[in-house]
């Protein structure tokens, strides 16, 4: 549906790099989605450096807007510069591989309603090397489940839909990689925005595939660690106090029987560890509370009645 930039109402930015062989049949399936909708839309392809045709493939099409890249950045630079540049009020994300169910991307925004973000929670996973990657990515979702207090079912999926004025609050948070979509989906939790998670179906993707499983899933692992000492530092820093008190009270209890009286030396050390990680936790939390934003954009489910 034809729109000016001011009436917009869904932006979709597809990271390209090097999806000659199906980025027009993505194409096909988005626009002819989208014109059946309701929604006037925009599709954002952002060419981060394919050498493979994928360009000139996207700037052939006229339905498209194409932002390019020089050099391969990653996927969640590719994402940063789209989000930044839609014109619309709500963006999509999601990837030209034909894994993602693109054809249902309207379903996707208006399953948005009043939350802030919804999330395509994959019902299966068909990547490589599946006996390391689904238990490092249940570890992971476990991991930001207890740091943000909100069970998650799909940490790291690259189908979604969000407020795009809300999201510009925090794309200068987003890692160059794969772990972009993690961040979006901290940051809005941790910012105590509303999350939605739908179920959809994930299909084997077609191409090679980018991901790397063992740097990847560490920088996914890193990410959620850095999200968490960005937001709420003393979530990470009090278990591990508490842990190391307890051995402390623990080994102290034995000195004093066992040594009339007398800490050993690394009982004292152990002390210290225990105080040097609290002050470190607290001033942590010091200072992410002094640098907290001033303002922010309230939930939009958050609504005065009278």
């Amino acid at each position: 549906m034809s729109a000016s930039p001011a009436e917009l109402d869904v932006s979709i930015v597809l990271p390209v790099h090097n999806e000659a062989g199906h980025l027009q049949a993505e194409i096909d399936r988005i626009a002819e989605a989208m014109d059946a909708s309701a929604h006037s839309w925009e599709l954002i392809i952002v060419d981060d450096g394919s050498s493979d045709g994928s360009t000139e493939i996207a700037i052939a099409d006229p339905r498209t807007r194409v932002i390019r890249a020089e050099r391969n950045r990653g996927a969640g630079t590719a994402r940063r510069i789209g989000t930044e540049a839609a014109k619309g009020d709500v963006v999509v994300w999601s990837d030209a591989d034909m894994s993602y169910p693109n054809h249902q991307i309207p379903q996707l925004v208006d399953a948005l309603g009043d939350a802030d973000q919804v999330v395509g929670a994959r019902t299966s996973e068909e990547g490589t090397f599946k006996f390391f990657r689904v238990p490092a990515k249940w570890l992971i979702r476990r991991l930001a489940q207890y740091l943000t207090q909100t069970k998650i079912p799909d940490l790291n999926s690259g189908f979604r839909a969000f407020r795009r004025d809300v999201a510009l609050q925090y794309t200068h948070q987003l890692p160059p990689g794969f772990s972009c979509v993690t961040t979006i989906t901290m940051a809005f939790l941790m910012n105590g925005y509303r999350v939605e998670f739908v179920p959809i179906d994930y299909e084997t993707r077609a191409g090679e595939s980018k991901f790397h499983w063992w740097k990847d899933t560490r920088r996914y692992a890193l990410q959620v660690i850095r999200m968490m000492l960005s937001y709420d530092p003393l979530r990470v820093m009090l278990p591990i106090a508490s842990l190391l008190g307890l051995i402390f009270v623990g080994k102290l209890g034995y000195d004093l029987v066992d040594k009339d009286f007398r800490p050993a030396a690394n009982t004292v050390l152990l002390g210290f560890a225990v105080l040097q990680t609290l002050a470190v936790g607290l001033l942590a939390d010091l200072i992410v509370r002094v640098n907290r934003p001033m303002r922010s954009l309230p939930p939009s489910d958050l609504r005065e009645l009278s």
